[in-house]
C-alpha cells in the first residue's frame, strides 16, 4: 500500500473530489468556451452584422459545409480533454494524446458528450500520467495507452453516459414544461448556488444539455447570484467589486461564505423569485448552447446565449421575431430584479444582526 501510495505521489494522481469533480470540471468548462461558445458567438455575430467572412464556408469535411465559427464549436471534445488534462497536470505526450480521446468521447456521447468527455477523460489522462516516462521508448508507449484506453473507453461507455445525461437533461426540462414555478425555483436555485460553488455551473448544463425553459430558470438563478452579490457589497467593494462579481464570477464570495453563510440567503431567495418568473411570466429560454445556461452574467455570455437562441428560433420558424417583451424579460431578470431584490433581503438580514458591514468584504 505504501509502495502504491508513493508511486500515485511521484504520478501526481491524486484521487479526490476536489481533483476531479472541481478542478477538472471548472477546465472542461473552460475548454467549452473556447470552442463551442466561441463558435456559436461567431456565428451569431456573422449572421446578425452580415459579415460574410463570418458566414462563407472555409471547409467542406464529409459533405459537411464549416464557417469559421462552426469549425470552433466542432473541436469542442478536444478542447474539453485537454482542458481536463492540463488542470489533472498531465505531461506533455499524454495532454496532446487526449485531442484524440475527447473527439472520440465527444462523438460517441451524443447530445450527452460533455459528460462523457469528463469521464473518459480522467481516466485516460491518470493512466497515461500512470505510464509516462516509465518506458525507453515513452513517445510511442505514453500516447498508445493514453489514446488506447480513451477510444475503448468511448467505444463502450460513452454511448451510455451521454444517453444518461442527455435523459436527465429532457427529464429536467420536462418536468419544467410541465411545472414552471416549481421547477423554476429548483433548477434556478440550484444551478445559481452551484456557480457560486467552485464548481462549474457551466459544465453542468453542458452535461445535461440544458436548454428550453429550463435553461432559461438556470440563467435566472445565475445571475440573480452574480448581480445580487455585486450590488450588494457595492459599498463593501465598490466598482471594482461589482464588475468582477457582476460580469466575473461571484464564486469570489465563497470564502467570505464560509465565514458566515447567512451571507448567501438573499442571494438564494433571490433566484427563488426571478427563476419562476422567467418561466412563468416571460417563458424565458435558453436555446442557444447549453454551456451558456450556467453562465449568467459572466462575460454576458448568458445573454449572449439567450439572444442566440432567439435568432436560431427565428431562423427554424418557431419564432416569428424578437419582440420587446422579450426583451423587458431578459434584462429585467438579468440585472434589473436581482439588483433590487438582493440589497433589498440585506437591509433585513442586517437589522437582525444575521450579516453585518464587512461580512462581503473581497
Amino acid at each position: 500500500m505504501n509502495k502504491l501510495q508513493a508511486f500515485l505521489k511521484r504520478k501526481d494522481i491524486e484521487i479526490s473530489v476536489k481533483r476531479y469533480l472541481i478542478d477538472a470540471l471548472s477546465a472542461m468548462a473552460q475548454g467549452l468556451f473556447c470552442s463551442l461558445l466561441i463558435g456559436t458567438i461567431i456565428n451569431t455575430i456573422g449572421t446578425q452584422f452580415h459579415i460574410e467572412a463570418l458566414t462563407t464556408t472555409v471547409a467542406t469535411i464529409a459533405n459537411v459545409d464549416y464557417t469559421v465559427g462552426s469549425l470552433a464549436s466542432a473541436m469542442s471534445g478536444p478542447a474539453m480533454a485537454v482542458a481536463i488534462g492540463y488542470a489533472l497536470k498531465c505531461p506533455p505526450l499524454v495532454l496532446f494524446s487526449l485531442i484524440t480521446v475527447g473527439f472520440a468521447s465527444n462523438a460517441l456521447g451524443g447530445a450527452g458528450g460533455p459528460l462523457a468527455v469528463l469521464f473518459v477523460a480522467i481516466i485516460a489522462s491518470e493512466c497515461g500520467k500512470a505510464i509516462s516516462k516509465e518506458t525507453k521508448v515513452d513517445i510511442l508507449i505514453t500516447p498508445i495507452v493514453t489514446i488506447g484506453i480513451g477510444i475503448i473507453l468511448s467505444y463502450y461507455l460513452a454511448p451510455a453516459i451521454g444517453s444518461f445525461a442527455l435523459k436527465c437533461g429532457t427529464i429536467i426540462m420536462w418536468a419544467t414544461e410541465q411545472q414552471p414555478f416549481i421547477m423554476g425555483i429548483i433548477v434556478s436555485v440550484v444551478v445559481g448556488i452551484a456557480l457560486t460553488l467552485p464548481i462549474s455551473s457551466a459544465a453542468i448544463c453542458a452535461a445535461l444539455s440544458l436548454t428550453g425553459l429550463a435553461g432559461g430558470a438556470a440563467v435566472a438563478g445565475c445571475c440573480a447570484q452574480m448581480v445580487g452579490f455585486a450590488v450588494a457589497s457595492f459599498k463593501e467593494n465598490g466598482i471594482g467589486g461589482l464588475i468582477s462579481q457582476g460580469i466575473g464570477t461571484s464564486m469570489l464570495q465563497m470564502s467570505n461564505i464560509i465565514k458566515n453563510p447567512k451571507i448567501w440567503i438573499a442571494p438564494i431567495i433571490t433566484s427563488a423569485i426571478t427563476g419562476p418568473i422567467a418561466t412563468c411570466i416571460f417563458h424565458l429560454q435558453m436555446n442557444g448552447a447549453a454551456v451558456s445556461s450556467g453562465m449568467g452574467t459572466c462575460g454576458l455570455v448568458g445573454q449572449i446565449g439567450v439572444y442566440s437562441g432567439w435568432v436560431n428560433d427565428i431562423a427554424n420558424g418557431t419564432k416569428v421575431a424578437i419582440t420587446s417583451f422579450d426583451w423587458l424579460g431578459l434584462i429585467l431578470i438579468s440585472f434589473i430584479l436581482p439588483a433590487i431584490i438582493t440589497p433589498l433581503i440585506n437591509v433585513f438580514l442586517k437589522k437582525i444582526n444575521w450579516i453585518k458591514e464587512g461580512d462581503m468584504k473581497l
